[in-house]
């Protein structure tokens, strides 16, 4: 009996050799008389960056100077991610004179402030308490309806409007020129909130959000125009250190670069795994079986493929007895019909050999082959698991003695000698 193993995706020759020994030592520890193999694939079938990652917007120049519109960009970043950030520098930091410093140091201050009256930012608050969602008719409600924004409007108005960040703010706002200030802060995080719940569903440039907050700062008094302070310098300078476009291009390259070995492979063997699929088919035929096939992530993709293939053009590949996937996401490339060897709808050809299909509910890679093939009796899922989050649990597979004990006792049931 002969045990074949395929490696699954941005694997390169260290990690192959790694990952190699220690399934051969398993599998011969079980099966002393069997020998072992490998088909190693990733440097002959893998992808490679083959302009040096030229296509990669700003990878050769880090030190770019940033753009006119980055600032805003990266302001804007950070509000969708957090809308109540510039509402929490108000907060926390204030104005000097509603922290305790000089009242002369604001000319909008008020040091004779009376108990009782209304501040100028608890008047902002109560006008934002007034907005209603979706206004009917007018150009906001038209700017809503357009960009997509409408729905989540309303929650938006609500989750700001009672936030402890915007009624901290709103205590410390004691002048006319912070509570203009206020206003707009308000208004970006509205806006910010109702994008950031808009998501991928937003239809929205970058002017018709600015003219949403526009209208929406009119409505609490103020003026979007208004160039704000010390929110806006700090939220300007943090938005800078972490989103400028040098910092941007490094993250894209080293994202790009780093997750070829991974994504590339599979998008390589999407366009062009006949390739992949021969080499297989040459590697598995050079030594006669019975053979079992232990595939991994896209090594079992594409043995599956290939089995597939060959039995439906009546050419089962030789010797085959018993195939093995672990860590799989071919039955749910089946689904999507992304499988090259099955069309979805369809049952598992003639000459398709027994499967095992090994998964781990944590890792999200794996997938369930008996519920997409209901009924037949060549296939079964068994679960294991590594108590490892994804994406080590992807890779644990190999360490757990449960996972050998499975393709035992499947060689057993399926007597191979």
């Amino acid at each position: 009996m002969r045990f074949l193993f395929v490696h699954g995706t941005g694997v390169r020759r260290e990690r192959h050799d790694t990952l190699f020994a220690l399934v051969r030592d398993r599998l011969t520890a079980r099966f002393p008389g069997a020998t072992v193999d490998s088909c190693f694939w990733g440097e002959r079938y893998g992808a490679t960056l083959s302009a040096h990652g030229r296509s990669v917007p700003g990878l050769g120049a880090p030190g770019a100077v940033p753009g006119p519109d980055e600032e805003e960009i990266a302001e804007w970043g950070l509000l969708v991610a957090d809308p109540l950030c510039e509402l929490r520098v108000l907060a926390e930091a204030g104005w000097d004179t509603a922290a305790g410093g000089d009242p002369h140091d604001d000319p909008d201050g008020d040091e004779f402030a009376m108990p009782g009256v209304q501040s100028a930012g608890d008047r902002v608050l109560e006008l934002l308490a007034g907005v209603r969602g979706v206004p009917d008719g007018g150009e906001q409600a038209a700017l809503l309806l357009g960009t997509g924004l409408a729905a989540g409007f309303p929650a938006a108005l609500e989750s700001v409007s009672r936030s402890a960040e915007a009624a901290r703010a709103g205590e410390r706002a004691v002048g006319e020129t912070q509570a203009l200030e206020l206003a707009k802060a308000l208004a970006r995080a509205v806006t910010a909130a109702a994008l950031a719940s808009a998501g991928a569903e937003a239809d929205c440039t970058g002017a018709e959000r600015d003219r949403l907050v526009e209208l929406i700062t009119a409505r609490l008094g103020g003026d979007a125009r208004f160039p704000g302070a010390r929110a806006a310098a700090v939220l300007g300078r943090l938005a800078m250190r972490v989103t400028t476009q040098p910092l941007l291009n490094a993250w894209r390259g080293s994202l790009t670069v780093g997750a070829t070995p991974a994504l590339g492979d599979i998008l390589r063997y999407q366009a062009r795994g006949a390739d992949l699929r021969a080499f297989l088919h040459e590697r598995i035929t050079a030594e006669p079986g019975p053979t079992v096939l232990i595939g991994h992530s896209l090594g079992g993709i594409a043995l599956v493929d290939l089995l597939a293939l060959a039995a439906a053009r009546g050419e089962p590949v030789p010797g085959v007895e018993l195939l093995v996937t672990v860590g799989s996401q071919a039955p749910f490339l089946y689904e999507l019909g992304a499988l090259a060897g099955v069309v979805p709808g369809t049952k598992l050809p003639y000459a398709f050999p027994r499967w095992l299909n090994v998964y781990d509910r944590q890792d999200v890679l794996s997938y369930l082959a008996e519920p997409v093939f209901p009924g037949d009796p060549r296939v079964s899922d068994q679960e294991i698991g590594s108590r490892q989050p994804f994406p080590a649990c992807h890779s644990a597979y190999w360490k757990q003695d449960s996972l050998y004990a499975r393709i035992e006792q499947a060689v057993a049931e399926a007597e191979i000698g």
